[in-house]
């Protein structure tokens, strides 16, 4: 399966802070799936900013045109 490849798998996230100084992404999915993901604070940050610029290039393909912050 591709990035661009739709799926009917249904799974929960839940992101939070580990008793470690850890940055968790916790997905759970059918079948009885668990998947702890964890990074350091510096990664999940990157992993923040590559969401937003997801995010703002999935809204311009969705509406057609920019919205929000250039970048």
């Amino acid at each position: 399966m591709g990035i661009d490849k739709q799926s009917d798998i249904a799974a929960n996230i839940q992101i939070g802070p580990t008793d470690v100084g850890m940055v968790r992404i916790y997905i759970e999915a059918e079948g009885g799936i668990e998947l702890p993901l964890d990074f350091d604070p510096e990664e999940a940050e990157e992993i923040a900013e590559e969401l937003r610029a997801a995010a703002e290039a999935a809204r311009m393909l969705a509406d057609g045109k920019p919205k929000g912050k250039n970048r």
